[in-house]
């Protein structure tokens, strides 16, 4: 954390965790998820914004692939709605503050890809730990989450902020129903670079010791459309061998 940024460590963390729209847009990971049960095989993603998802197993079978355009509405799409026509977060400008992280989240088509568990759009965007904005004053309660012990720390190699997380009855989460963190105090690790929360732990409870964790691998690398797309089955792997009869 900069010293001679003027933020206190918790609003540092929660511009942090608003910036996520605005720092990347591809990347490249492996996540588990780890419950009372013990932790999940980890699956390994690729995603493009706005909405391109591919999954694999470790052992790279495919999971699911989609551009994210298999819906899109053609030009006579008419709705009455606002956000119909809100755009992608990319093509807006939010208010930042002196580190270089969000201030203020304007109006945009906010969203990201999920595969099983919906709580991937808020670990890629973890927004709900902070709120579009700062509340007014600095008020016990007046926030999301409650910030305590915020500290520099690295994970897989990369620089991150960490933060225990309280939740406040203010908070909501991005899915309703599936929060990003527990009841009680939650260990919570966002990535410096990307803004991407990659770990958090529960404290306390009967969930304590789970939650999940997410390693980057890549960012900002080339994706093509052929990534996301599944193969039709009518296809020849030309990798293959191709046996030809004779006689």
């Amino acid at each position: 954390m900069s010293a001679s940024s003027g933020l206190n460590p918790a609003s540092l963390f929660r511009s942090l965790c608003r910036s996520s729209p605005w720092r990347w847009e591809t990347v490249r990971f492996s996540v588990s998820w780890i419950s009372t049960d013990g932790e999940s095989p980890a699956l390994r993603a690729w995603v493009r914004r706005p909405a391109a998802l591919r999954v694999e197993t470790a052992d790279g079978t495919l999971l699911h692939s989609s551009t994210g355009n298999e819906h899109s509405r053609d030009s006579f799409y008419v709705s009455a709605t606002k956000a119909s026509w809100l755009v992608a977060p990319r093509l807006v400008t939010p208010v930042y503050n002196e580190t270089g992280y969000v201030h203020r989240r304007p109006k945009a088509a906010y969203g990201e890809p999920a595969f099983g568990d919906p709580r991937w759009a808020a670990m890629l965007d973890p927004v709900e730990l902070a709120g579009d904005a700062p509340v007014p004053y600095e008020t016990p309660f007046a926030n999301r989450v409650e910030l305590e012990d915020v500290t520099e720390e690295v994970h897989a190699g990369r620089r991150v902020l960490g933060a225990t997380a309280t939740p406040n009855i203010s908070y909501q989460p991005f899915t309703p129903g599936r929060p990003l963190i527990g009841s009680g105090r939650t260990r919570v690790l966002v990535d410096v670079a990307t803004a991407i929360c990659v770990s958090t732990t529960a404290l306390d409870g009967d969930l304590a010791g789970c939650g999940h964790r997410l390693a980057i691998s890549g960012v900002d690398e080339y994706m093509i459309d052929d990534l996301f797309t599944d193969a039709p089955r009518t296809l020849t792997d030309v990798r293959d061998h191709i046996p030809w009869q004779v006689g």
